[in-house]
């Protein structure tokens, strides 16, 4: 058999093995997609990250935070400003509190999404 045809006779071999692959990958995203977010997040859901309020943006529904690890976002400890998903969340905090609150990665953005003073 010369060796096109060798790899003639893979290809014809592996093809339906990979489309099956593809299909399933492609049946599992669609699964994911919808789903609620709440049970896809159920894990990260409970994680909370210490933090201390620096600014407080309600103009702008930010707030600048300086915080440990954000272990559900494999995030380093380090000080920046948040989106905050519900602005209602920025009635509760001023410059200065000690906070726990919850992050996560929505639509591209990262956002808090709970965060209670703690004292």
């Amino acid at each position: 058999m010369k060796p096109i045809s060798l790899l003639t006779a893979a290809v014809a071999l592996l093809s339906p093995l990979l489309l099956a692959s593809a299909w399933a990958a492609g049946e599992h995203d669609k699964q994911l997609a919808s789903e609620p977010p709440a049970s896809r997040m159920a894990s990260n859901t409970t994680t909370m990250t210490d933090g201390e309020v620096r600014k407080v943006d309600k103009e702008a529904k930010k707030v600048t935070l300086k915080h440990g690890a954000i272990r559900n976002l494999d995030m380093p400890a380090m000080t920046m400003v948040f989106l905050v998903k519900d602005p209602a969340l920025l009635g509760k905090i001023k410059a200065g509190d000690k906070v726990k609150f919850q992050a996560e990665n929505i639509s591209g953005g990262i956002a808090i999404t709970a965060i209670e003073v703690t004292k």
